[in-house]
């Protein structure tokens, strides 16, 4: 039997992660069929419980499972990242050619989540999608040679950058979840990576996703190579963030600690994660902001959740908001 999918099948790569995940979730929505690869999709399936999902196994280096699993698609989401910041450089290239070669043998859309790693001090305090790319990191150039592939390989690509992001429980190798609080623990401070008054941008991922979906509902519209960049939450000054959070924890006294970045550099020459941190602590100390002028003409406005709305909802996701009444713990706060 032939499933009929009107042109709406997409294959996730990622979907266990932050943007993957938010993107396939709302894609369901949006009456999407969804084919998602794993290279274990029994356990992929219990750690990322989305509805409307079909696991299917495979391996994001191997071109040809990604081929196979790509058959009937016309959307490949490219969410896939090395976690914990581990081997960008043997991976992430390997991995993102083998959806280039399913996206071009199926003639299927390409979607590429970007990041602000490609920017280096000349982009300017407020980046353009046309501001040059010219980073000093080496994830900022391994995400440039991604992005170049792209452009050189003809496929039919939707890019759309955001700063970091926060808002799901999936989103584990976030700077929310990592350098702010401790999932799992309603927190008693926050602790903040940069000088306060550099400003951060940040983007939540159901508005990532909702844009993202938007987006691609206008296939008809979009160029072979289109680059959008999403707003999202521009906090000026940056320790916003850690406010937002204390407002809704209801303790707007409590302490807002430093992140040790002297110990980060102490065990960095032994840690690949620590070390790549390290990296690009410079996105902490000078402001970087993405101007989504393109996309508000495009879409006609942005998506855009309250912060202190979006900041709880992240909190409870993570099991650091304290529970009401007669709930229930989630996994995450049972694990404290």
């Amino acid at each position: 039997m032939t499933i009929k999918t009107n042109g709406k099948m997409a294959l996730v790569i990622g979907a266990t992660g932050g943007v993957g995940g938010a993107i396939a979730a709302r894609l369901v929505q949006d009456g999407w069929q969804i084919k998602a690869l794993n290279r274990d999709p029994e356990s992929a399936a219990r750690r990322a419980p989305l509805k409307g999902l079909t696991w299917v196994k495979g391996d994001a280096m191997d071109a040809a499972s990604v081929l196979a699993a790509a058959v009937g698609v016309s959307l490949i989401v490219h969410g896939a990242n090395p976690p914990g910041y581990k081997n960008w450089k043997g991976t992430a290239l390997p991995m993102l050619e083998s959806s280039i070669a399913a996206a071009l043998a199926h003639d299927a859309r390409l979607f590429f989540p970007g990041t602000v790693y490609n920017y280096g001090p000349d982009a300017g305090a407020a980046v353009a999608e046309d501001a040059p790319q010219n980073p000093k990191t080496r994830k900022g150039a391994i995400r440039v040679a991604m992005e170049r592939r792209l452009v050189e390989s003809g496929v039919k690509t939707l890019i759309l950058r955001m700063g970091d992001f926060f808002g799901s429980a999936s989103a584990g190798n976030s700077w929310f979840a990592q350098g702010l609080i401790t999932p799992g623990r309603v927190p008693r401070s926050v602790t903040y990576p940069g000088p306060h008054d550099v400003g951060h941008a940040w983007g939540y991922l159901p508005d990532v996703a909702e844009a993202a979906v938007r987006l691609i509902a206008r296939e008809g519209e979009l160029g072979r190579f289109e680059a959008f960049h999403f707003g999202g939450h521009w906090l000026a000054p940056g320790v916003e963030m850690a406010n937002a959070i204390r407002r809704v924890l209801g303790i707007p006294n409590a302490p807002i600690r430093r992140l040790p970045w002297w110990a980060i550099r102490l065990i960095a020459p032994f840690n690949e994660t620590m070390r790549e941190m390290l990296e690009m602590r410079y996105l902490w100390q000078r402001p970087l902001r993405l101007t989504n002028a393109k996309l508000v003409r495009f879409l006609g406005a942005e998506p855009h959740t309250p912060l202190d709305m979006a900041v709880a909802a992240t909190l409870k996701t993570l099991g650091s908001l304290p529970m009401q009444e007669g709930e229930k713990a989630g996994p995450a706060l049972r694990a404290a």
